[in-house]
């Protein structure tokens, strides 16, 4: 683990944002939780304001029929490999998208699709932390929380990302990241809502707790 590493950011071109939407929602009853409305339009819509200045490409990823996705504009990627694989098969995607369409791009940034507050300055912060001779990951925290799919993937990490899940070793984001040079950085409580940047709506009660946090801080 690396502490406290603080560099000059790369250049925007290095980066590319995958909003991460892949997940079954079980605990949400099914379908697509970044589709469900919040504050009067899809909680996608969130995420996208929220990315809105913070880095010039930004994909989709999700499995299933794209065409739900149309009105949104995004390009939008299914699971490189085959079965639910979780956060790490998508952002092996992300990484194989950007190393085949984008071979300037560094790195990806991931995000979740059902956390409409995250921070503005996610990308910035998180880029600003790594260093470019050499491959670290960065991943968001708060509240002594480790949020390890809010992270900064390096793309040359791809080969061996690929190869831990197609040997089946252990999903969990974590597992993976041990294996490798990493950076926390840790986010503030979010200035409009007050929730954790980081809440997400993972249950219909967390949803409505998003919704009731965001009409009082418009109302």
């Amino acid at each position: 683990m690396i502490r406290g590493t603080q560099t000059s950011p790369p250049e925007d071109d290095d980066l590319l944002a995958l909003i991460l939407a892949g997940g079954q929602s079980r605990r949400m009853g099914g379908g697509d939780k970044t589709l469900l409305p919040l504050g009067g339009k899809p909680m996608l819509a969130h995420i996208l304001e929220r990315l809105e200045g913070q880095c010039a490409r930004t994909v989709l990823n999700a499995n299933g029929d794209p065409e739900r996705f149309t009105s949104f504009g995004l390009p939008v990627i299914p699971d490189s490999i085959s079965g639910y694989g979780g956060p790490l098969a998508g952002i092996l995607t992300g990484m194989l998208h950007a190393r085949q369409y984008f071979p300037q791009v560094r790195s990806i940034v991931s995000v979740a699709a059902d956390t409409p507050f995250f921070p503005r300055d996610l990308i910035a912060r998180l880029k600003a932390a790594v260093p470019r001779d050499k491959p670290v990951i960065a991943l968001a925290t708060s509240s002594d929380r480790l949020h390890p799919v809010f992270g900064l993937w390096p793309v040359g990490l791809a080969d061996d990302l690929a190869f831990w899940l197609a040997s089946g070793q252990d999903g969990k984001v974590l597992a993976w990241v041990d294996r490798h040079d990493s950076i926390e950085i840790d986010f503030a409580p979010d200035p409009l809502t007050g929730l954790d940047p980081f809440f997400n709506a993972n249950r219909p009660e967390d949803l409505e707790t998003a919704r009731q946090a965001l009409s009082q801080a418009t109302a």
